[in-house]
Formats: structure tokens, C-alpha cells, sequence
């Protein structure tokens, strides 16, 4: 069986009143399922890592000590096992995550949290990189709309697009409810690969 940790990844009020706000999935659905996932896991003696983002005082998003900064109450109101500060994308990148995960022998991460192509894709990549299984839960995570010199996409084309990139390769990606009952019955989430992924697409 896998011996999972699930990790939050940026659940602050840049996300949600600052000057980033998630708008797909609503954040009244991932915001809540975050905090199923985490109730799950503190349940089931699952380790919990909470990861945060953090920039210099000047910056317009993520100043150290402003209220975006600041974890929002959903993570604040539970325990966590390990606290992560990190500047890049990546959760592993300038952390301790991958030895933290190395010494408690964990070999499947469970990513929640925000933004679904940013820091939780990257922290997706990443994971697979140091030989990790990772879980990515669709509905405890988010992104909004983007433009810019390359054109425009709505936050909800944008998340289903990394999900699908995902699923084939690096991530199997699920809900919540379908993950609660996974491993609470110790199941495997349904995974993809590439061939399988583009193999309707080539014919």
C-alpha cells in the first residue's frame, strides 16, 4: 500500500481576498474539499504538510506578513506535521521537502491548494522527478482566467487542460469524495500514460 502525505500547497488569502482570487472551481467547493482532505488524512494518521509562499516585504503578492501572505483559516484551524516556506513554484525546490518525505518513508504525495498550473503542477513535475506517485485532487485545487502575448484562457479551460496533461504522465487525478474513498478502502486511483492518453486522439 501506498504510505501517502498529502500536501497543501498554498492555501492564503492571496487566493482568496487578495489580488489572485481562484475563481474555478468556486472557491466555496475547493476551499471546503481542502478541508475534507486534511480532516481525512488527520483521521487516518496521514502525515500533513503545509506549504506556504512567501516574498519580500515590497512585493505585490505574497509580502512577508501581509494578510495575503497568511494561510487562510481552513489550514489554520487544523494540525499540520511539517510547515514549508518556499519562493519558487515548486514545493521542493530551496525546502526540506523531499528529505522530510525522504526520512518518513513517503512515497506518494497528495496535492491540494492552489494554482493548478503553477505551483501545484510544478510541485506535480517535481515530485515525479524524485521518484515520487503523486495523487492531485481536482476539486481541492484552482486557478482563475489568464491573458497575456499568447492570448486568453478561462480559469475552468485552463484547470481541465492541466488535468489532463497530468493524468498522462505525472498525476492520477481524481475528486475528493473518490479519493476519500480510495484510501480509506485501500485502493489505487485509476492512472494514464501517454500511449493511452493520445492513443483516441491518433486515431
Amino acid at each position: 500500500m501506498a504510505t501517502r502525505a498529502l500536501v497543501v500547497i498554498d492555501v492564503q488569502n492571496e487566493y482568496i481576498s487578495g489580488n489572485l482570487p481562484i475563481s474555478y472551481p468556486k472557491l466555496s467547493v475547493s476551499l471546503a474539499n481542502i478541508g475534507i482532505a486534511m480532516d481525512t488524512a488527520a483521521e487516518l494518521g496521514m502525515p500533513i504538510v503545509v506549504v506556504q509562499q512567501v516574498a519580500p516585504e515590497t512585493s505585490p503578492i505574497f509580502a512577508k506578513g501581509s494578510n495575503g501572505y497568511a494561510l487562510h483559516e481552513v489550514v489554520t484551524s487544523r494540525s499540520c506535521d511539517h510547515h514549508v516556506e518556499k519562493t519558487l513554484p515548486s514545493a521542493f525546490v530551496g525546502t526540506d521537502l523531499a528529505m522530510w518525505l525522504e526520512t518518513h518513508a513517503i512515497d506518494t504525495i497528495v496535492i491540494v491548494g492552489y494554482m493548478t498550473q503553477n505551483c501545484d503542477e510544478s510541485t506535480a513535475r517535481d515530485a515525479l522527478h524524485h521518484g515520487l506517485t503523486v495523487e492531485f485532487l481536482s476539486d481541492a485545487t484552482g486557478t482563475l482566467a489568464m491573458a497575456n502575448q499568447q492570448g486568453s484562457l478561462g480559469a475552468e479551460e485552463l484547470h481541465r487542460a492541466v488535468l489532463l496533461v497530468l493524468q498522462s504522465r505525472f498525476a492520477a487525478v481524481s475528486t475528493t469524495r473518490e479519493w476519500v474513498d480510495a484510501v480509506r478502502n485501500g485502493m489505487d486511483l485509476e492512472r494514464s500514460n501517454v500511449v493511452a492518453s493520445t492513443e483516441i486522439a491518433r486515431s
